[in-house]
C-alpha cells in the first residue's frame, strides 16, 4: 500500500465507500432481498473468477443476470465475493482486492439501475407470467408464429433485449471510467491516455454479454431453473479461452518482431530506433489512406521489419570506415532479398513481406532489387519507402545532423513522381500537419564509435560515382537507402 500515491489511495477509499453506500439498502432490516438468488449468483461468479482463463470478464453475464434479477443494492453484492477471492499478481493485494470489489459493485449497481429505469424488470415479469418465457423468446427469435394466448407477451422480448444491452453498456462504461481514474491517480497517466482510446474496445464485449445475461435471467425463473441458466456460461467460457489463445499468439508475434529488431539494432547500432520510427510513420500514412485493423497493423510491422535483411550483410560492410566499392555496394543492396528469405516462414506477416522485399524500388524503375516501376511496386512497399526516407532525413546519425521536418517534407515532395508515390507523400504530409513528429536522437556520437559507416547512397542523395566521396554539403549515405 505504501507504494501507492496518496491520491490513488484516496480514490480507492472513495470507491469503496461509494460501493458500500450502494449496497447498504440490501442489508437494512426488513429489506426484501431474494438472498437465495443473490448467494447463488455470487458463488457462481466467485467460482468463475478463480478459473485460470486470464480473462475474468468471461463471467460478466453472471453479474448482468444479477442486475436483471435483483434490486440494485442486492445486485451490487453479487460481485463482492469473486472480487475478494480472485487472484492478485502484484502487491498490495488487499488494496487491489478492495478496489476490484468496489469497482465491480458500482458497475453492477449502475447497470441494475439502468435496467430498472428502462422498464426491463416489468418486461421480464411479463415473459415469466406467460408461463414459459423461454419458448416465447425462442419463437420471436426464430420468427415462428406464437400461440394465440402468448401473442400479447411476445413483443416484450425485443424491448427486454434492448434494455439488457443498454444496461450491459452502462456496466462496461462505469467499470472503464473507474479504471481510468486509477490509471490517472496511481500511474500518473494523462486523462487522454487513461480514457481516450480505451472506451470503444472496452465496451465492445458487453454487446455480447448483455444478451447472454438476459438469457441467464430468463432461464433462471423458467421451468428449467437455475441449472439451465448456468449452461449459458459454457459458450462464454469457450469464447474466453479462444480469446486468451489469440492474445497469447499476438504476444508471441510481437516477441518475434522485437527479437528481430533487437538483432538488427545490435548489429547496426548507429540506426538504433530507426525501425520503430519507420513503423510509426508507416502507420501514420496508413491511417491517412483509410487503412485500419489488420492491414494497418501489418503495415506498421512492415515498417519495423523493413531492414531485417541487414542481418545477412557482413558487419564489416555496415560499419566500414570509408566509401564502399561497387562490389560491396551490391552486397548491401541484397538486404531486401535477405530479409524476404528470413521472414518467408512467418505466416502472420502477410502483406508486410512485400514491403520488406520492395521498399527500395523507385517509381521510375531505377530502384532495386528488381527494378519495378509505378503500380508494379506493392502498396505497402511504396508506403514504407516514404517513411524510411523521411526518418533517415530527420534523424541525427553519426555522420550527419537531422534535417528539420519541413525540409525533409519538401525533399520528399521534390522526389514524388520519380522516386516516391505522390499519394504516400501527400498522406505523410497531412499526418504530420495533424500530429507532428518527434524523432529522438538515436545514433552514438562519432567520437564514441571510433569509425563512421560508409554505405550505399540514400534514395534522395546519389554519390557522383560508386565509391566516390559524398557530394559537397550532402550527408554521408546510409545502408540501402535511408536506413
Amino acid at each position: 500500500m505504501r507504494a501507492l500515491p496518496h491520491g490513488a489511495r484516496a480514490y480507492v477509499l472513495c470507491a469503496v465507500l461509494a460501493g458500500g453506500l450502494c449496497a447498504a439498502p440490501a442489508v437494512r432490516p426488513g429489506a426484501a432481498v431474494p438472498w437465495a438468488t443473490t448467494a447463488l449468483l455470487a458463488v457462481v461468479h466467485a467460482a468463475g473468477s478463480r478459473v485460470r482463463a486470464r480473462w475474468p470478464e468471461w463471467c460478466s453475464p453472471v453479474l448482468l443476470a444479477g442486475a436483471f434479477l435483483l434490486p440494485p443494492a442486492a445486485a451490487a453484492l453479487v460481485a463482492v465475493p469473486g472480487a475478494l477471492l480472485a487472484r492478485v499478481e502484484r502487491p498490495p493485494a488487499g488494496m487491489r482486492r478492495a478496489w476490484r470489489a468496489a469497482r465491480l459493485s458500482l458497475a453492477v449497481w449502475a447497470a441494475s439501475c439502468a435496467f430498472a429505469a428502462l422498464g426491463g424488470p416489468r418486461t421480464l415479469s411479463a415473459l415469466w407470467a406467460s408461463g414459459d418465457g423461454v419458448q416465447v423468446a425462442a419463437e420471436r427469435i426464430s420468427g415462428a408464429r406464437a400461440p394465440i394466448d402468448r401473442m400479447s407477451d411476445a413483443p416484450g422480448f425485443p424491448y427486454a433485449l434492448a434494455a439488457a444491452v443498454a444496461a450491459a453498456l452502462v456496466l462496461g462504461l462505469t467499470a472503464t471510467v473507474l479504471e481510468g481514474g486509477v490509471l490517472v491517480t496511481a500511474e500518473r497517466r494523462s486523462p487522454r491516455a487513461a480514457w481516450g482510446g480505451r472506451l470503444p474496445g472496452a465496451l465492445a464485449p458487453y454487446l455480447v454479454h448483455g444478451p447472454a445475461g438476459l438469457a441467464m435471467a430468463v432461464l433462471w425463473r423458467s421451468p428449467y431453473g437455475p441449472a439451465a441458466a448456468l449452461l449459458v456460461l459454457l459458450p462464454m467460457y469457450v469464447c474466453a479461452c479462444g480469446f486468451v489463445l489469440y492474445r497469447r499468439e499476438s504476444a508471441a508475434h510481437q516477441a518475434t518482431i522485437r527479437a528481430l529488431v533487437q538483432a538488427v539494432d545490435i548489429k547496426d547500432r548507429y540506426t538504433r530506433g530507426h525501425s520503430e520510427r519507420v513503423g510509426r510513420a508507416s502507420a501514420m500514412i496508413a491511417r491517412e489512406l483509410g487503412m485500419s485493423g489488420e492491414r494497418l497493423e501489418a503495415l506498421r510491422i512492415a515498417g519495423i521489419l523493413h531492414d531485417v535483411g541487414k542481418l545477412g550483410v557482413p558487419t564489416r560492410l555496415l560499419r566500414k570506415n570509408g566509401p564502399l566499392t561497387p562490389d560491396e555496394r551490391r552486397v548491401i543492396e541484397l538486404h531486401p532479398e535477405y530479409g524476404d528469405e528470413m521472414v518467408r516462414g512467418i505466416g502472420f506477416l502477410g502483406e508486410a513481406r512485400a514491403a520488406i522485399l520492395h521498399h527500395h524500388e523507385r517509381l521510375d524503375g531505377s530502384g532495386y532489387p528488381y527494378g519495378l516501376a509505378g503500380a508494379q511496386i506493392p502498396e505497402f512497399a511504396r508506403v514504407v519507402a516514404v517513411a524510411d526516407a523521411f526518418d533517415a532525413m530527420t534523424s541525427t546519425r553519426a555522420y550527419s545532423r537531422a534535417r528539420p521536418v519541413p525540409t525533409a517534407v519538401e525533399e520528399l515532395k521534390r522526389c514524388a513522381g520519380s522516386q516516391f508515390d505522390p499519394r504516400m507523400v501527400g498522406a505523410l504530409t497531412r499526418a504530420l500537419d495533424r500530429h507532428g513528429w518527434h524523432a529522438a536522437v538515436t545514433a552514438d556520437a562519432p567520437e564514441e564509435r571510433g569509425n563512421v559507416p560508409a554505405e550505399p547512397a540514400p534514395p534522395l542523395v546519389r554519390a557522383a560515382a560508386p565509391g566516390a566521396p559524398d557530394a559537397p554539403g550532402e550527408p554521408r549515405p546510409t545502408p540501402g537507402g535511408g536506413a
